[in-house]
């Protein structure tokens, strides 16, 4: 398997970077901050839910800019790198119908063009960080882990969508909805403090809040996330990157019969 992946790497691995340039260079077209926009759009972001939550709720939580920032990057890049990547099928549709190339280099591409996006706003926060006078310490090399198993997820997730989305088109509509429920499930502006028993109970299902908390307890609390936080990030990884795969892998066959 892993020979295998290695010489599809090597055989489309010029065309995976094309398609990663091109998607890139399309988000930010004609634009005239470009790229300084994935800096720019998390902290604004921040700024307007920051002046709003510690205003109005007046959460009591230490480092309130750092913990808000850290969720909005997080989240922001699931919920980006999953909507880019379920039409991604159907937007390829002319190339497909032309050359054979692997189906999933096209949603695997969309995550990683957003991903750079990604990596960008994780400046931005670090300079959050810098300026509010927290410590980076050698934990924070822990956040490397986190950040893979949730781009794992992501795949999984993009994987899953753009295979639904070639048979099912009312499918960005209904995930639209489901990204709005998911974020107000996930404590990205507000503590989980203050949520009760049984929502913590269902809390623990949200994959967004364990990769959001396992990055938060290194940048928060310059240590090394326990255990059961490193399982259950690599467990969600793993379970999404399977439906993921074995969903596409079935229907990618009958793609071309549904564009």
């Amino acid at each position: 398997m892993i020979k295998k992946a290695i010489a599809v790497q090597s055989k489309y691995g010029f065309l995976l970077s094309q398609l990663v340039k091109r998607d890139f260079k399309t988000k930010y077209r004609r634009s005239v901050l470009g790229i300084l926009w994935s800096l720019l759009n998390p902290l604004l972001i921040m700024v307007v839910q920051y002046l709003v939550f510690s205003t109005l709720f007046r959460f009591d939580i230490p480092n309130y800019a750092v913990y808000l920032l850290s969720g909005i990057v997080m989240f922001n890049y699931m919920s980006e790198a999953t909507t880019q990547s379920m039409t991604c099928i159907i937007q390829n549709a002319s190339l497909i119908n032309k050359v054979y190339i692997p189906k999933y280099i096209y949603p695997f591409s969309r995550v990683l063009s957003t991903g750079v996006n990604f990596l960008l706003s994780l400046v931005a926060l670090y300079v959050v960080i810098i300026a509010t006078g927290m410590d980076i310490t050698f934990s924070h090399l822990a956040i490397l882990y986190g950040v893979a198993c949730m781009f794992v997820f992501i795949l999984g997730v993009s994987l899953f969508l753009s295979s639904l989305m070639v048979f099912f088109r009312d499918t960005q509509f209904l995930y639209s909805i489901v990204l709005t429920i998911w974020t107000y499930l996930t404590p990205i502006f507000y503590p989980e403090s203050i949520l009760p028993a049984y929502m913590m109970t269902i809390m623990k299902f949200n994959p967004m809040y364990h990769f959001i908390r396992f990055i938060r307890f290194i940048v928060l609390h310059q240590g090394i996330p326990d255990p059961k936080a490193w399982l259950f990030c690599a467990l969600f990884a793993i379970i999404s990157l399977s439906i993921g795969v074995v969903v596409f892998k079935r229907n990618q066959s009958k793609f071309i019969l549904n564009l």
